[in-house]
């Protein structure tokens, strides 16, 4: 029980109620013990108003009077007289005087703390102003002994007192909290460790019911989690069954391509000038969709193999994917224009940067048509000591905010009817196995421009 939060909080409040009659108890104790020495005065003055009302009394009764009032002898001041009243013989001298015509709360709680801790008994003077003008001042002498058994029993009562409001206090803190604080958080638990059990069965987030703010924050907050993590998981089944098709499909993919590539083979050998000048093109293109076929089955991952890095002349590759492009657009007016300097060449894997390459003019050319207006598609390349910078920029309607919030996110990065949206995931994927990176550079109505940045050193490309 006290490992437990309501058990730490019953007795923290317990000993915080303790604490506080402490408090209280301190400055109690010195007015008790104020208002005892002032009923003894009281009682002395009492006894001194039979010596003025019959001077002469007998031995016996001024040693009674002085014992009920529990002193040893009055002194009473009447015009501007001091007067011995009433006196009886004393054990010892005095040892104290105390003035409480004087006193101060804090003389009064350093005095009374003092007498507790004194064990030992005194003879005290005690001065003070007498009750309805019965005259100037008053003194007594009296023991300390009865003073200080009436404060400690004093003191045990305050403390039994305490004990008790504060068990009762606590107890009703004590269910205020369980009922308040600690089952909200059990229920908390307990469906953090329900949906832990099956995290992809979503009638097993958590519903908010607390009207505790704090708690309710965070049942809200853990419900955006579970949903969040619900739906993550559910995309990653989907996408291993996705993976699962694909393999499946490139496997008779590739058998197919590997039939149309011995007939492709076959047209390099044909005189017609149409057939010589496209064939070698529809070689290229077959041996690399069987390629990327062999790579799937051979990878069987999300991520791509590591790069193999040659010498790419720039030029060439663009080259080849506007050629693509250009028959995929048919008779759409979509123009194609290079800004690459002579000869230019870079490290890179020949293949992985076709393909970032053609995903993002495929792209720029599907964004165009899908405008039916006329638009241009450019590639620039500028280089530096560091490294290779390619742009590809376009002149079509720019990218949407919710594309770009999920630009390079698999089935998230897409805006287009049908498209997939692994393109751009795929492209910048692969820039990062080259150690570069591929960026959104700008978009906006008059078009949209993508960077892809390869470092020169080889290190950093592995």
């Amino acid at each position: 029980m006290f490992n437990t939060l309501s058990g730490r909080f019953l007795i923290l409040t317990t000993l915080f109620v303790m604490l506080a009659e402490v408090l209280i108890f301190v400055p109690s104790v010195a007015r008790f013990r104020e208002d005892y020495l002032r009923t003894r005065l009281e009682r002395a003055q009492i006894a001194s108003l039979v010596l003025l009302a019959d001077d002469m009394i007998a031995p016996e009764l001024e040693a009674e009077l002085l014992e009920n009032a529990e002193v040893y002898n009055v002194v009473l001041r009447r015009d501007e007289v001091r007067e011995l009243m009433l006196a009886s013989p004393m054990p010892q001298p005095v040892d104290k005087s105390f003035d409480l015509r004087q006193s101060t709360p804090f003389s009064l709680i350093r005095d009374a703390m003092a007498r507790l801790f004194t064990p030992e008994p005194e003879v005290i003077r005690v001065i003070g102003d007498p009750v309805r003008e019965g005259g100037l001042v008053i003194e007594i002498t009296m023991m300390t002994g009865k003073l200080r058994s009436a404060m400690l029993e004093y003191g045990r009562n305050i403390f039994y007192l305490s004990a008790v409001i504060s068990v009762i206090t606590a107890g009703l803190l004590f269910v205020a909290v369980r009922s308040l604080m600690v089952r909200p958080i059990k229920r908390v638990v307990g469906n953090m460790k329900d949906y832990a059990i099956d995290p992809e069965d979503a009638r097993r987030i958590i519903q908010p019911s607390t009207n505790v703010t704090e708690l309710r924050e965070a049942e809200l907050a853990l419900k955006s989690l579970q949903t969040d993590l619900t739906g993550a998981l559910k995309q990653k089944e989907r996408l291993a069954q996705l993976g699962g098709a694909v393999a499946r499909i490139s496997h008779d993919l590739r058998n197919i391509l590997t039939t149309a590539q011995l007939f492709a083979d076959r047209m390099e050998s044909s005189k017609d000038p149409m057939v010589k000048r496209v064939g070698p093109k529809l070689v290229n293109s077959i041996q690399r969709a069987v390629s990327l076929c062999e790579n799937t089955l051979t990878f069987g991952k999300a991520e791509e193999p590591a790069p193999s890095l040659g010498w790419v002349v720039l030029a060439d590759l663009a080259g080849d994917i506007f050629d693509s492009e250009r028959l995929a657009a048919g008779d759409h007016d979509v123009s194609f224009a290079e800004d690459i300097p002579t000869g230019m060449t870079l490290r890179a894997d020949p293949e992985q940067l076709y393909r970032i390459l053609s995903n993002l003019v495929r792209n720029a050319r599907q964004a165009i048509v899908a405008t039916g207006k006329p638009g241009e598609i450019a590639v620039q390349a500028t280089e530096t000591k560091d490294d290779w910078q390619i742009r590809v920029a376009d002149t079509g309607p720019g990218l949407p905010k919710p594309t770009q919030d999920h630009l390079f996110q698999p089935f998230a990065g897409t805006n287009r009817r049908g498209g997939s949206g692994l393109g751009l995931a795929i492209a910048a994927e692969l820039a990062r196995g080259h150690g570069g990176t591929l960026a959104l550079e700008k978009t906006g109505p008059d078009g949209t421009t993508f960077i892809l940045t390869l470092p020169k050193e080889v290190a950093h490309a592995d």
